[in-house]
């Protein structure tokens, strides 16, 4: 087959697939689907109706994050019997909050060679489309699913000057951006739902406005922008910037004390504040 590689050895092929549209499927993903001799898939059943849709039919084998670190050495096989696969998940660029780093990294180990394919991804359309200052930027993915840690992590964010896209699922949307409203203040976000879809919808405007107007179905990516006031995280609760430097590595009096330096505060008001809040 023809490769797009340098050296014309098999390759593992990174394809991007469409995150809702069809037709944003790339003609030089299609090309290679067709030529490649298999295709590891997050699900076998997603990409089988893609695959029907392209009329192309290709062996499939599961590869996701349960079993990726098994079948990581299925592809190496491939390659080392000069078998050129193809890498997909279920929508948009493999490795971007899916499943595949592993088993890229094992073949670039064994120095094979790992081709990308440009194509549909959700956080920059997201980006672009926002509103927000598009650089720099920093894409964090997913927040953790469970309250107590996704806050530690808005908190330690905060203070970012970049722009930041985040993913997040319907039944947790409004929740996080409470959090965000909590933690970083009433800043301008775009909160774009099912782009490429039918029912396409991005909100723009400060937290507080939009996060009643929120219909939570779909998928989600959240544009948020930087922190415009100050270095420090002196925009947050006095709870939240304790545990900060706390989870920071200093002890809590240390932190209780960082915290009132920074804020021109009596050090016994914040240890007050602080236990208060944590009641």
């Amino acid at each position: 087959m023809r490769q797009d590689s340098y050296d014309g050895s098999a390759t593992l092929f990174l394809i991007s697939t469409p995150i809702g549209n069809l037709d944003d499927i790339t003609y030089r993903s299609i090309r290679v689907l067709k030529e490649v001799d298999a295709i590891f898939s997050e699900d076998t059943r997603v990409t089988l109706n893609l695959l029907n849709s392209l009329n192309i039919k290709k062996k499939l084998i599961s590869l996701h994050e349960h079993n990726e670190e098994s079948v990581k050495e299925k592809v190496l096989n491939y390659l080392k019997n000069n078998n050129s696969v193809a890498l997909v998940t279920d929508r948009g660029t493999p490795i971007i909050s899916d499943p595949g780093f592993k088993t890229v990294k094992y073949v670039i180990e064994n120095n094979y060679n790992v081709v990308a394919l440009p194509g549909a991804t959700a956080l920059i359309p997201a980006l672009i489309t926002s509103g927000i200052s598009p650089q720099p930027f920093l894409f964090y993915g997913f927040l953790n699913s469970k309250e107590n840690k996704k806050r530690e992590e808005l908190v330690k964010l905060s203070s970012r000057k970049e722009t930041m896209i985040f993913y997040e699922a319907p039944h947790r949307i409004k929740n996080t951006l409470s959090l965000m409203y909590e933690i970083f203040g009433n800043r301008i976000i775009s909160v774009s739902r099912e782009l490429t879809k039918k029912f396409e919808t991005i909100y723009r405007g400060d937290i507080k406005s939009i996060v009643d107007l929120i219909d939570e179905k779909g998928e989600f990516v959240i544009v948020v922008e930087g922190n415009k006031k100050t270095d420090e995280i002196s925009d947050v609760p006095i709870k939240d910037a304790v545990e900060f430097y706390i989870n920071s590595g200093l002890d809590t009096m240390s932190a209780i004390k960082k915290v009132a330096k920074e804020r021109n505060l009596v050090k016994n008001d914040v240890y007050m504040e602080y236990h208060r809040e944590s009641e």
